[in-house]
């Protein structure tokens, strides 16, 4: 009863199928409709019940024209009723209809799982297998039947919006191992790396968070090797199916997110060129203390780890693996660049030196490691912009330098040093440049302009070369500084101060020269004409202010010619007078340099003590002078007294 049953209602759906099957893809339409709805109407039941139906009809419409023939006699037998036209001329059903069929059901079930499919190897493996089959049914139907083509395509492209959503959950959410990040991160959620086998052995976000770290040879799997293996199987799928571009595109947009985390983790945000121009310094030096490490954490472990992890998924997939590449670390990359530009477009004020040379040196040392990582056609941009961001921090670097000597001319001369002593401006260059020669190889290679070329051929410093860009640079801007300071000597009213303060900042600036590699820079015959520049102005001081004093002792020797003790008395209190006001002014000025206030309190001695004891010795031994003479100063309180000069105002 059973059979019967099944029967029946087979040859119900063929009478349906007859009536309203007016074409192939319509009829078959309506089949398919069919085997959805009832499990006894298979396809291949359908399909067979069909063929047999329309043999049938061939057959006894052949049979009734014989007997007409055999039997003349008999009456003749009514026509039998028309066989309709689609059930009479349905082709038998290929090989290749039956395989998509089969593939569409296997396909349609997995695609309307309301789960991951590879939560199940068994179904993945099935899946993968499905869509094997199918990639070449496609490809054997492309040149023989249109409409099987059409429809195989239509479910190539279900099957790849399934690999979609399985490639894209698989990279976001592994499900074989945390991604246990050696060297400088941890994950999110845990500070011991045992804490990763608890639960479901990683966080929600399996995003690092930086440390901070000096050994870059760090490698971030961010996804296990069965993950990797997984991800791989189905961008191979994609790649032989035509779709590796949006493949990539998926890979792209599900590494972006951890690497924009990942980035922001670092502390780096984002600043328009705008915002780095109007910022004050203080806060960029904060943002560049930042930037620096966080563009050696990106560069060095980051992007290289993306790199690796890339190459690996899109193994023998080229060029989509490298399209993938860069549109995931695109992003975050022009970024940190971007900010390097930035500041090397905005203000050069000499203070900012050091920080742009330290950023500098962080993109110069970092190019060369570069090169393997962005070494296909289409990363090569971003290998570019690098080198251009390291070549703009260099010419900033000498814009910097210029802005120096502008700075130096452009300081007034309005107010001059107390006492004659070294003048601000005078410290703050000595001791930028002294500082500045900490960075002296850097400074040599950007001022020869070989930018970025420490990271490839070093460039070769010779110690005894001052011919260098950086040692003729230098010299240029000590000849703009003497040029300042010997402007500002002429605010003094008195020619002996100014005297005084061309020698102390003279030998203030050979100090600084010869404690530093200022001195290999500018050479031993710049620091000789520097000191006898000094011993110049140091003479100069002894003719301006002793001269007249010496001049005054002068009593010529004894018998013809000698001076009559009323003149030498007159000399004595004209003596008195000027060392007396040259002790109360000159005490308050002062002489930085120890060894420069003894040598200077010499020479005055060395001129002034002989001729005013050979004055107060005439004067005691002649009769005329004995009896009204009057000695002020002796001389040793004339040379307690020079040895009192230029101890300055707070002594």
């Amino acid at each position: 009863m059973a059979e019967d049953g099944e029967e029946k209602l087979l040859a119900t759906v063929q009478h349906i199928v007859q009536t309203l099957g007016s074409s192939d893809t319509m009829t078959e339409d309506i089949l398919r409709v069919f085997s959805n709805y009832d499990g006894r109407l298979s396809l291949d039941k359908l399909y067979a019940t069909r063929a047999a139906a329309a043999a049938a009809a061939v057959a006894a419409a052949g049979g009734g024209a014989a007997g007409e023939h055999s039997v003349p006699a008999s009456p003749p037998m009514p026509p039998p009723p028309a066989v309709p036209p689609a059930a009479a001329a349905m082709p038998a059903v290929t090989s290749l209809e039956r395989t998509v069929r089969t593939l569409d059901r296997q396909i349609s079930q997995f695609v309307a799982m309301d789960r991951l499919i590879w939560a199940d190897s068994a179904d993945a493996d099935a899946f993968l297998e499905a869509v094997d089959d199918l990639i070449g049914t496609e490809l054997e139907a492309a040149g023989t039947n249109r409409g099987l083509f059409d429809r195989a395509e239509e479910l190539l492209s279900r099957c790849m919006a399934r690999l979609e959503e399985e490639f894209r959950a698989l990279i976001e959410r592994p499900d074989d191992a945390a991604p246990v990040a050696p060297g400088g991160f941890r994950s999110d959620g845990s500070d011991d790396e045992e804490d990763f086998g608890g639960g479901d052995g990683y966080g929600d976000e399996p995003i690092p968070i930086a440390k901070p770290v000096t050994d870059y040879d760090v490698v971030i799997d961010a996804l296990s090797p069965g993950s990797v293996a997984n991800v791989h199987q189905i961008a191979r799928r994609m790649v032989d199916a035509g779709f590796g571009r949006e493949c990539a595109e998926v890979y792209a947009a599900a590494r972006r997110g951890f690497v924009d985390e990942s980035v922001a983790r670092l502390g780096v945000r984002p600043r328009t060129a705008e915002e780095v121009h109007t910022s004050s310094w203080e806060e960029l030096e904060f943002d560049i203390a930042r930037w620096i490490p966080a563009f050696n954490m990106v560069f060095r472990i980051l992007i290289p780890s993306e790199r690796r992890l890339c190459d690996r998924v899109f193994d023998g997939l080229a060029p989509f693996g490298d399209l993938a590449f860069v549109a995931a670390v695109r992003t975050q990359a022009l970024q940190l660049i971007s900010f390097g530009d930035a500041i090397s477009s905005s203000s050069r004020a000499p203070e900012r030196l050091f920080r742009v040379v330290d950023m500098y040196e962080a993109v110069r040392d970092l190019l060369p490691d570069l090169d393997p990582v962005f070494a296909d056609p289409y990363s090569a941009a971003l290998r570019a912009e690098v080198t251009a961001v390291c070549n703009t921090l260099g010419s900033s670097i000498k814009g910097i330098f210029m802005e120096l000597e502008n700075l130096i001319r452009r300081d007034p001369a309005r107010v001059a040093a107390q006492g004659g002593g070294i003048h601000p401006i005078t410290r703050y260059v000595m001791n930028y440049l002294r500082a500045a020669c900490g960075s002296r190889q850097t400074l040599e290679e950007v001022m020869e302009g070989d930018f970025g070329a420490v990271g490839g051929a070093a460039v070769a410093v010779d110690p005894d070369r001052p011919t260098s860009s950086l040692a003729v640079h230098i010299a240029w801007i000590m000849d703009v500084l003497h040029k300042n300071l010997d402007i500002k000597s002429k605010i003094y009213r008195d020619p002996s101060l100014a005297c005084i303060f061309l020698m102390n900042n003279g030998k203030y600036i050979i100090q600084k020269v010869n404690d530093s590699e200022l001195g290999v820079l500018l050479g031993d015959e710049w620091i000789k004409q520097m000191t006898n520049r000094v011993r110049r102005w140091s003479m100069d001081y002894q003719r301006i202010t002793w001269g007249k004093v010496t001049t005054v002792l002068q009593t010529g020797g004894p018998g013809v010619g000698a001076l009559p003790a009323k003149a030498m008395m007159q000399k004595l209190r004209m003596f008195n007078s000027y060392f007396q006001e040259i002790y109360e002014v000159q005490s308050e000025w002062v002489i930085t340099d120890e060894q420069l206030r003894v040598d200077v309190r010499a020479a005055v001695a060395e001129a002034v003590m002989p001729v005013y004891t050979a004055l107060i010795s005439r004067l005691k031994s002649s009769p005329e002078a004995r009896n009204d003479l009057y000695i002020k100063y002796t001389p040793e309180d004339v040379e307690a007294c020079i040895q009192h000069l230029f101890e300055g105002a707070a002594k």
